[in-house]
């Protein structure tokens, strides 16, 4: 999806784009909402995962058009609250609709929003050019189907032990790797200086994040005996103070300031990540560390984070901005799918021992920070 939104929008304007993901994701949400079956159910999320990964490139492209350059800061940080507040208020929401109605209300209730998410939309993105016009290239749906497949392995890999897990992670980011030469822009994964580096660092600290969160539930209720509610507030706490870092990085005037957020937010996010690992090293140290540690990550990454989308509209040329945000997202996915299926090679379930994997997102987070200013030129 991701890809050939990169091509819609660059070769046809992000309108066409637009209308493709929001069919696609309210196709998704009815087949899921009406499925009688698990085949039925897969495949609604299937469509629902196509249209959000078009929709999350056309979104990028159409904002960037419509705003001008100068306000990208603030955009992105709207954005950043924008995914904050549902991320707050959408699991007890669909808590609620599941108990009063069932868990297919949760789909339709969605399906229900699209129309008006479109209606808003829309006439803004309609507005922006139409593209250059030229031939679409297919071709590169071949290596984004094997990119595809390469995730997909590293997902089970996680999912299993042994010889057969390292089979499968080794398979998995080979395929990945083939693919993010062809997909991604020549440099990439050498980091080379500019936009190539841009798009390797936001894989690098959405690694990081993905990898700590997803273990951090973990690690507070099984090592610290929290409650399942009280490591929900400490995640939510992340988000929180990852929307204030996006507000304040869009305060921020001064091009020499700017260019010391990107070092310094990921910096403070290895830091934080640093602290989360304090308690397990440490007996003696109490365990609320683990809270302060993860604020100080969600701050990191929101000072950071954005700076990453500013800086690739700001290197990309009009006509080739889908092409990079398409390059930018599937990074992301991809070294995330990896972090995370390495992650699981690393956990012990005998010992639910999370230290190396806490490990393995602090040197993510510190090599973006070592990387970050390559991306600056």
């Amino acid at each position: 999806g991701m890809t050939a939104a990169g091509q819609l929008c660059d070769k046809r304007g992000p309108y066409r784009a637009a209308l493709a993901g929001l069919a696609a994701f309210l196709a998704g949400l009815l087949v899921a909402g009406f499925a009688t079956s698990m085949s039925a159910l897969v495949l609604g999320r299937a469509l629902q995962g196509l249209g959000t990964g078009v929709l999350g490139v056309t979104l990028y492209v159409g904002a960037g058009r419509v705003v001008p350059q100068a306000l990208h800061p603030q955009m992105f940080a709207l954005f950043a609250g924008a995914w904050v507040v549902p991320g707050l208020v959408g699991p007890a929401l669909a808590s609620f609709l599941v108990q009063a109605f069932g868990w297919r209300s949760v789909f339709l209730a969605v399906a229900a929003a699209v129309p008006v998410a479109a209606a808003l939309m829309l006439p803004a993105i309609r507005r922006v050019g139409s593209g250059t016009g030229e031939a679409l290239q297919w071709g590169a749906m071949r290596w984004a189907l094997l990119a595809s497949g390469g995730a997909l392995l590293l997902h089970a890999a996680s999912q299993q032990a042994g010889i057969a897990a390292g089979l499968l992670f080794g398979a998995g980011l080979a395929l990945a790797g083939i693919a993010a030469l062809r997909l991604l822009p020549r440099g990439t994964l050498v980091a080379a200086r500019g936009l190539p580096t841009v798009i390797l660092l936001r894989g690098f600290i959405a690694a990081a994040f993905a990898t700590s969160e997803a273990f951090l539930p973990l690690l507070l209720t099984q090592h610290f005996g929290w409650s399942l509610t009280q490591a929900g507030i400490a995640l939510s706490a992340g988000a929180v103070t990852w929307s204030l870092g996006s507000a304040v990085q869009a305060r921020v005037r001064s091009e020499a300031a700017r260019r010391r957020l990107l070092p310094s937010g990921f910096a403070l996010a290895a830091a934080g990540i640093a602290v989360v690992m304090t308690p397990l090293l440490w007996a003696a140290l109490p365990a609320w560390l683990v809270l302060v540690g993860w604020v100080g990550v969600g701050l990191g990454i929101g000072l950071s984070f954005p700076m990453l989308s500013v800086l690739l509209l700001k290197l990309s040329p009009e006509d080739q901005q889908g092409s990079n945000t398409s390059a930018l997202q599937l990074a992301d996915a991809l070294v995330s799918s990896a972090a995370l299926a390495g992650a699981g090679l690393l956990f012990d379930p005998a010992t639910r021992q999370v230290l190396p994997v806490l490990l393995l997102a602090c040197v993510l987070a510190a090599a973006a920070s070592a990387l970050s200013p390559r991306a600056l030129r």
